[in-house]
């Protein structure tokens, strides 16, 4: 019986699992993970398990009836240490061997770590598990003095669940706006007004250059000087892919796994998916990297797809969204080639979107608190379609209207 061996238990590993299954590929299935939890959900860690409105049990992907009615051995709280490409094995870190027939890496990507004195203190934190959140929750129990490096989604998202629970939140971010990376300065300017009006504090155009304190911070210093006092400090400098298992065995990487349309690497029978791989994009005519939830499910699905010789073609446009207080941001596409913006809505209702245009095509839309037009959207930026700013910018425009 062919033996599939995945690695990695997120999102990709399970969306794998359950497409191979619903096609009824007939082969065994290990699945190696790192962490000793049941593969669960990584967004609401930063948004509602971190507020206590989504409970350990809702963060669990499937109970472990779906793993033995699926024939589903797991292996969790074990590290793949190498692959010997060559003869087919994988070395675990409980000292035991695995043969495989397939595999898939769905290794997903860990927080870039920062090097600073001070770095070893009790009550830093990065998130990215639910061992980081749980922690995160603990200690937002007994702390007031809150820092948080880097005003990317994660950050505002702990920014705003701490300012909610009414602790002092100072913000340092290196550039000088809000979701820098992501999106408009009308949108960064908007939020850092919404986090302001909720308490906030920002220091933007500096870094993290030491944590001071005994055995827990007393105070963060920046780069330029300044002293902020701080007794938790929470860092999110971004996240990085987890290549080197695939680099080791001699699989090509570059920013990821390199990875064709249908999820293979350059080693037949060897596939990746998700955060970890480097992947070409027809849709958006590049070959990219992303970090969103929607990336590994589809591409999971394609890569499935080949393992039972079926080979869809992986096309999809990206789409993200970040919860801070009850404003629900949402995007889709990438906006960074754009020459225009419009905007539709109103900012001073707190619901409003931006459309960015190239050469008068759409190519990404950001909604705020107003996730009915954007589903439409989602569509509107798949098919690229013309967009008119009066059009757009008219309220009674009905967006369906312009799918062609």
């Amino acid at each position: 019986m062919e033996h599939l061996v995945i690695v990695g238990a997120g999102q990709s590993a399970i969306q794998c699992i359950t497409s191979l299954r619903k096609e009824d590929y007939p082969g065994l299935i290990t699945l190696v993970g790192e962490e000793e939890h049941l593969p669960y959900q990584r967004p609401p860690l930063s948004k509602g398990f971190l507020e206590d409105t989504v409970s350990n049990e809702r963060l669990y992907f499937k109970k472990l009836e779906f793993f033995v009615e699926n024939k589903v051995q797991l292996k969790l709280g074990t590290k793949a240490e190498e692959i010997d490409i060559e003869n087919n094995n994988i070395h675990l870190s409980d000292n035991t061997k695995l043969s495989f027939d397939k595999l898939v890496f769905a290794t997903g990507s860990s927080v870039r770590k920062l090097d600073f004195p001070g770095k070893d203190l009790n009550s830093i934190h990065y998130l990215r598990g639910l061992d980081d959140a749980l922690s995160i929750k603990k200690d937002l129990q007994t702390r007031q003095n809150i820092v948080v490096v880097g005003a990317g989604y994660i950050g505002l998202e702990v920014a705003a669940i701490a300012a909610k629970q009414n602790k002092s939140v100072t913000v340092i971010e290196m550039a000088d706006r809000v979701m820098n990376r992501t999106v408009d300065p009308q949108i960064s300017d908007y939020y850092l007004n919404l986090h302001q009006k909720n308490g906030v504090t920002f220091k933007f155009n500096t870094s993290l250059k030491e944590i001071v304190g005994a055995s827990n911070p007393e105070k963060v210093i920046c780069s330029d000087g300044a002293e902020v006092k701080a007794d938790m400090v929470i860092i999110g400098a971004g996240i990085m892919p987890n290549v080197e298992l695939a680099e080791n065995a001699g699989l090509s990487c570059d920013n990821g796994i390199i990875v064709n349309e249908f999820g293979k690497t350059d080693h037949a029978n060897i596939y990746a998916c998700g955060d970890c791989t480097n992947h070409p994009n027809k849709l958006l005519n590049k070959k990219i990297r992303l970090e969103s939830v929607h990336n590994a499910m589809e591409q999971s699905k394609t890569v499935a797809s080949s393992i039972i010789n079926k080979s869809i073609e992986y096309n999809q446009i990206p789409w993200f969204w970040s919860d801070q207080y009850d404003h629900k941001l949402q995007i889709v596409g990438l906006s960074g080639e754009h020459d225009k913006v419009i905007m539709r809505g109103d900012m001073s209702e707190a619901k409003f979107m931006l459309f960015y245009t190239k050469d008068e095509k759409l190519i990404a839309v950001d909604a705020v608190n107003n996730s009915k037009e954007f589903l439409i959207c989602k569509k509107l930026v798949a098919n690229k379609v013309t967009i008119k700013p009066d059009e757009i910018s008219n309220p009674d425009t009905n967006l369906n209207d312009l799918i062609e």
